[in-house]
């Protein structure tokens, strides 16, 4: 191979590398990578070398030109992620990872996805019912758990609004983990019986029970109840066969977490820019009063909610839920003039990229604005990611943004809200982009 140059980097920690620049604050230190060393940039964790790619053309090489040469980047393969989401659309691989892609992809149809709209819609205008003017909650655990039970819904054909707040407290206990990836006690958890690895493996043995038990009782009645379980257990292969329950169990999982954080991720995050700004507030309910009139919104009416779909974009490129991207090169190829060893980390960050001047102008600013007249199809494929991108695209993209615009244009109909001021709102960088505290907001009605 003729590239030989290895790019640059910061020197780290003679044992520990970048680890503890990187833990004191990750997202100033990915941002102050991609300022100080360019598109590829060289770290190092311990005795981990990994690339971060800065540039949309080399994301796209890995993503989709060259993806074959790329698999999960070791973080997804660690045994507490491995054991979360078992070998699911999200950690599998090769042919495998492609005959499940194709059985799975029929659940996810545009006419099958728009069904879940009334679902989508009935879910929040009930949450509504409850709240009152005045009243202070936290945005992100009531965005959490409607997407939660929506996404129960749409999956089981269950109701799960009684047992809400114990799901997700136990999801928590589950994700806590992941914002210390970076760190030796994240490897000692992963791979020694510690307290942190027993909380972890009894919390998802918790909703492993749960999972098999449906999938057991659905199996025996052989109803197909209009849910993605059902789709799932009826999905045939060329040859015949059928998933297993493991495997079934592998992507209700991965389908359940993907399904609600990511999505609940967004909103809290959307409504957090807009009540930092009240001008795209206003600008916000006068399409809704212009489209919908107070009625509830539907799924035709999403080609005409074109600035509530912008809103979102734009919260997403300034807080991807999912903020990074990792492949693992499994031969030696050239990225950028610079070679790329087999076995080397390859991380490509939305946060970083979808805040990159050269693509965006004011990238720090919040102005949905930009999307219009077509942004998107002028920009370079990769300067906007978020749901991944090539073959392994987020199966599940078009749900999720269907879910969040309906939401969306559903609670902005009844309510604004208003930041408390004295609560701190702080960015958790663990599997997703979390507010480490949540976001407390007085509720204001229209």
């Amino acid at each position: 191979m003729a590239a030989a140059v290895i790019p640059h980097g910061p020197k780290g920690h003679l044992l520990l590398g970048n680890m503890p620049e990187f833990n004191r604050d990750p997202l100033e230190f990915l941002a102050r990578c991609a300022r100080e060393y360019g598109d590829v940039v060289r770290t190092r964790f311990l005795y981990v070398t990994a690339y971060f790619l800065n540039n949309p053309d080399h994301i796209e090489y890995v993503l989709a030109t060259n993806n074959r040469n790329f698999i999960k980047s070791r973080s997804l393969r660690s045994p507490f992620f491995h054991r979360l989401v078992g070998n699911g659309l999200v950690t599998s691989e090769g042919d495998f990872w492609r005959r499940q892609r194709r059985l799975a992809q029929p659940a996810f149809h545009r006419d099958r996805v728009n069904a879940y709209s009334e679902v989508m819609v009935n879910y929040t205008e009930r949450m509504l019912g409850a709240w009152r003017e005045g009243e202070v909650r936290d945005i992100h655990r009531e965005m959490m758990r409607l997407t939660m039970e929506i996404v129960v819904r749409t999956l089981f054909n269950a109701d799960v609004s009684g047992d809400a707040d114990q799901v997700g407290a136990t999801l928590q206990l589950m994700v806590k983990p992941f914002a210390s990836q970076a760190t030796l006690q994240w490897i000692l958890d992963n791979r020694l019986p510690t307290p942190g690895h027993r909380r972890f493996f009894s919390a998802v043995q918790s909703i492993d029970e749960i999972v098999y038990r449906i999938i057991g009782q659905r199996r025996a009645s052989g109803q197909d109840q209009g849910d993605l379980l059902s789709m799932l257990l009826q999905a045939q292969d060329e040859d015949g066969s059928r998933m297993t329950d493991k495997q079934l169990r592998d992507e209700v999982m991965t389908l359940f977490l993907a399904g609600h954080e990511t999505t609940a991720l967004a909103l809290s995050w959307t409504w957090y820019l807009l009540a930092r700004h009240p001008q795209v507030e206003a600008k916000l309910a006068a399409e809704l009063e212009e489209v919908l009139g107070g009625r509830a919104p539907t799924a035709a009416d999403l080609p005409r909610l074109r600035y509530t779909e912008m809103i979102l974009k734009e919260s997403m490129r300034l807080y991807p839920p999912a903020y990074g991207v990792g492949r693992e090169a499994l031969k030696d190829c050239e990225i950028g003039g610079y070679l790329v060893p087999a076995g080397t980390q390859l991380f490509m960050f939305q946060w970083v990229v979808h805040r990159d001047e050269r693509y965006f102008d004011h990238p720090e600013a919040f102005r949905p604005e930009r999307w219009a007249d077509d942004l998107a199809a002028r920009l370079p494929k990769y300067a906007y990611f978020p749901f991944g991108g090539g073959p392994r695209v987020c199966i599940g993209s078009s749900f999720a943004m269907m879910e969040a615009v309906l939401l969306l244009a559903t609670i902005a109909q009844r309510f604004r809200f208003a930041l408390v001021p004295e609560h701190s709102v702080t960015l958790l960088p663990a599997m997703s982009l979390r507010p480490k505290n949540g976001i407390k907001v007085t509720l204001l009605k229209r």
